[in-house]
């Protein structure tokens, strides 16, 4: 039987305490008028949770657009958070820990986990740097990258931890192969109530048979997708979401519940006839570039486009033998340099913004 967003599950524990539906409105209300920032946000969320509308209102992250304001219906929140706990085995009882901002749905969907699935939730402030008890064992987590990076050490008692938010470095990637939590990177949006996919970023054997296997993402229960004319993916979850969900993500279909991602068809770049893929060609520099960079475009008399990389740095000085690898096609035609990245408040890259800063 599907629970209903109304209920509160009997073994769920916040911050090691059981509250019934009345008193988690009770605790809302003393987050929002005495918590720290972070306790606020949280205690607004669990006031327009357990009101009597069957929505809640919250924003997109505005990494290729401005941010608007959705409304999300509760019930799909549950069925999201029923189809991770499936696809993870999360049990009544799993301990959680939670520490990114609930003002964002990836935030607030933590705390509907453990609402419904029955988890025992440890709410810590969200930073960079984390202060959270080590030694607890904890089931589940969610993290951006950037806190992944600041508390390598410290999440070995995490057995599974989901990461969103942003691409992993190669450096970072590197770094948690050999990790004993399972970790893996989440494919999703505001508009499908966080992630639809995930794929396991380490304890993955290779597949002489498919050697991009390391790259594909597996869809949760109850959604498959399919691409449109411009091999970008489309989303069916109808317990998410009323219709199809076109994106503007191209991607390469292994099925109707796998598939690997190339990049934003916004992001595309046609150079001479030639259609280049920025997030592609990042992936091969990754390894090769210690500061944040990307790769755009700009007028070209001849070519219509040219590809130029843009460095978050003092200058633009970078040996061309960083470049040997790439296609001559694939090689930028101009390094800018950027001091700091303009980004969205969840600290999501804005291509188009920081590209004004060039102009």
């Amino acid at each position: 039987m599907i629970p209903t967003y109304d209920k509160v599950h009997n073994k769920f524990k916040l911050n090691n305490r059981n509250y019934s539906y009345e008193e988690l409105k009770e605790v809302a209300y003393s987050f929002i008028k005495e918590g720290k920032p972070f306790e606020k946000a949280l205690g607004d969320f669990l006031a327009d949770w357990l009101d009597s509308k069957d929505y809640i209102k919250t924003k997109t992250s505005g990494t290729t657009g401005n941010p608007k304001t959705i409304k999300i219906k509760k019930q799909a929140m549950v069925h999201s958070a029923i189809a991770t706990g499936n696809y993870f085995g999360l049990k009544p009882g799993d301990k959680a820990l939670h520490c990114l901002p609930t003002q964002f749905i990836a935030g607030k969907m933590m705390l509907v986990r453990a609402i419904i699935l029955g988890l025992q939730i440890d709410v810590v402030e969200p930073a960079s740097v984390l202060n959270f008890n080590t030694k607890k064992h904890y089931t589940f987590c969610a993290m951006v990258p950037m806190q992944l990076q600041q508390n390598i050490k410290k999440i070995s008692h995490i057995k599974t931890l989901i990461v969103g938010g942003a691409p992993l470095s190669f450096n970072l990637k590197e770094q948690i192969k050999n990790l004993k939590t399972k970790v893996y990177a989440t494919y999703g949006m505001t508009e499908t109530i966080t992630h639809i996919a995930v794929m396991p970023l380490n304890h993955v054997y290779d597949d002489t048979s498919n050697p991009r296997v390391k790259n594909i993402y597996h869809t949760l229960p109850n959604i498959k997708i399919l691409q449109d004319e411009r091999h970008c993916l489309v989303i069916e979850a109808p317990q998410l979401t009323k219709g199809k969900l076109v994106t503007n993500d191209v991607v390469t279909l292994y099925s109707n519940t796998s598939f690997e991602w190339l990049g934003r068809i916004d992001n595309v770049i046609n150079s001479g006839g030639i259609k280049l893929y920025p997030e592609q060609i990042e992936k091969k520099l990754q390894s090769k570039i210690t500061n944040r960079f990307f790769v755009a475009s700009e007028s070209d008399k001849i070519l219509g486009e040219r590809l130029i990389l843009v460095l978050e740095a003092a200058n633009n000085n970078l040996p061309a033998t960083i470049f040997d690898d790439l296609d001559g096609y694939e090689k930028p035609k101009r390094v800018y340099a950027v001091s700091k990245f303009i980004e969205t408040t969840s600290g999501k890259l804005q291509r188009s913004k920081t590209l004004e800063l060039i102009a």
